[in-house]
């Protein structure tokens, strides 16, 4: 079988099993572990927004033009504790009102280590699959992103906030007891949880009890070593579909993060 494509995020949900299913485009990647696969770079890249040619892609798939100006690619989307929506200088105000000023939930999660994340409920669990997270437990709902961030800072000096890529490609983890992580923390920062319900309002920040979430990921066998495939050096990728964790392929001849190289038109050939 053989196809072009333009690469972009892989979609990905759970199964009832909690076994995490991806697909790329219309192939059903599951389907194809165990096969040999062929990705070969055209040589064309397209922004994922605006779709001009670039000859370089930015933040995962925006031409240069898009990263200046659009509020997907802005600063504090990568730091939501600089959340500007209410100063009056957002990119775009009505992105912002639809994807800032929105119920955000502030979690726990297993990726190798435990970190502290943020993810809006429309994206539970894609959030948490895109991460490579074998468990995960949401803490505190918040009314909006500025404030999902400001506690994600706070808590971050506890615990990391950054996924380890190369730890969680390497293994499945053990366990962790993340409701022990959620009381403990929680309790260290109590206070100035308290301040930010006194400065924005008590509705506006919730402690929640919901259930932790188990992920399993479709691999049959996790690398020993590391080796990052890389279009922009190798126009062909090739190997052993062994299977995929976080948005990351893994083949016998490395892994390779499909999300980093959204917008490269390939052709894809599968045996």
């Amino acid at each position: 079988m053989e196809q072009t494509i333009t690469l972009s995020k892989m979609q990905t949900f759970l199964s009832e099993s909690n076994i995490a299913q991806y697909q790329l485009g219309e192939l059903k990647m599951n389907a194809l572990i165990g096969k040999r696969i062929t990705l070969k770079f055209l040589g064309e890249i397209n922004c994922v927004a605006c779709g001009r040619s670039t000859k370089k892609s930015f933040n995962q798939g925006y031409c240069f033009p898009c990263l200046r100006s659009l509020a997907e690619c802005d600063t504090c989307i990568i730091k939501p504790e600089l959340c500007h929506y209410h100063e009056g200088t957002c990119r775009d105000s009505s992105w912002g009102k639809a994807h800032c000023i929105k119920p955000h939930y502030i979690y726990l999660a297993n990726t190798a280590v435990i970190k502290v994340g943020i993810t809006r409920e429309k994206n539970i669990p894609s959030r948490w699959i895109d991460q490579g997270a074998t468990q995960a437990l949401p803490i505190v709902q918040v009314s909006e992103r500025l404030l999902s961030g400001l506690i994600e800072v706070k808590l971050a000096q506890h615990v990391t906030d950054k996924t380890n890529w190369q730890a969680m490609l390497k293994s499945s983890p053990d366990q962790l007891d993340l409701l022990d992580y959620k009381n403990k923390i929680l309790a260290k920062e109590q206070h100035f949880i308290d301040a930010l319900k006194e400065k924005y309002s008590e509705a506006s920040i919730k402690i929640v009890k919901m259930s932790e979430q188990q992920i399993h990921y479709p691999v049959l066998e996790y690398p020993n070593k590391i080796q990052a495939h890389n279009l922009d050096k190798s126009l062909i990728i090739e190997g052993l579909l062994m299977g995929m964790k976080g948005q990351y392929v893994i083949l016998d001849t490395g892994v390779m993060n499909v999300r980093k190289f959204a917008g490269y038109k390939c052709q894809i050939s599968i045996q």
